[in-house]
């Protein structure tokens, strides 16, 4: 994301003695997907959490400036006043962490949040998404470009040329992927990388951001990666600076649960018609 990270000396042979126990890991993955869930305040404590921490994303190949400006309403109005204020939460801020968008759309939702008085940063995929293999040239123009537009983060697609080969870089986040391949955010490749990302911590005293991406559909799902960074990483990392939940539709369902939790009833379409 926001480079941020000017670089530490890379210990290479530390990275070559890394071994993963792929059975353990799958275990310990099940066993934090399999727990028993929060429930009632606690839960709907949680799921505001996670709200905080949504990149709200729109990502499509007919994104126009009317439903980037949708989504900049709904950014900064992620769950209904009226729900919020049963809660007692109506004057707390909640927003979402930030409105992601392609390049060609950075300058719509810079406008549509000015002019909702809204300072949500406004994050842009850049450098060739999904697949990272346009011209380093190319690139790296993408990013001044969005960056001059008004994006105060990028997520960058990585060259994987790079990984393959140990060519390893920096980064102030660590992303599972971009949320457009066959299978994204899984909660075992989740747990390697934050594991890495806390064994990083541990022998540089740098702190790596996580952002989980695609296939986060529901509030349960949100709870489980909320489980796994707390239980992982500690609470200094359930805060958007260091975590972000990469989704489109997550939203709409943590509006449904808070919904139920408040009124006893699930909602009707009509009920939410912003979600």
């Amino acid at each position: 994301m926001a480079a941020g990270n000017q670089g530490t000396e890379l210990d290479l042979s530390w990275l070559a003695r890394v071994r993963v126990n792929q059975p353990a890991v799958l275990r310990r993955a099940e066993q934090i997907q399999t727990r028993r869930a929060v429930k009632k305040n606690w839960q709907a404590a949680w799921l505001l959490r996670a709200v905080t921490c949504i990149d709200l994303t729109t990502l499509s190949g007919d994104d126009t400036p009317s439903n980037v400006c949708r989504l900049c309403y709904k950014a900064k109005h992620p769950i209904r006043e009226d729900l919020l204020q049963a809660m007692n939460m109506h004057d707390k801020g909640i927003t979402t962490a930030a409105v992601c968008v392609y390049p060609a759309r950075v300058a719509d939702a810079v406008k549509a949040l000015r002019a909702a008085n809204c300072d949500i940063p406004v994050a842009s995929v850049a450098t060739g998404f999904p697949a990272g293999q346009t011209a380093l040239k190319t690139r790296l123009e993408e990013i001044r470009i969005a960056v001059e537009d008004g994006a105060k983060e990028i997520d960058v697609v990585i060259n994987r040329t790079l990984v393959l080969t140990g060519q390893w870089e920096g980064s102030d986040f660590i992303k599972t992927s971009t949320g457009k391949e066959a299978v994204n955010a899984t909660v075992p490749v989740g747990l390697v990388m934050v594991r890495a990302i806390r064994d990083f911590f541990w022998r540089t005293g740098y702190k790596v951001g996580f952002k989980p991406a695609g296939g986060i559909r529901t509030a349960k799902d949100a709870l489980v990666w909320l489980s796994l960074i707390k239980e992982e990483l500690g609470d200094e990392w359930l805060k958007p600076e260091l975590f972000r939940l990469g989704a489109s539709s997550l939203l709409a369902d943590i509006e449904r649960q808070i919904y139920h939790h408040v009124t006893g009833r699930y909602a009707a379409y009509h009920d939410l018609p912003m979600a």
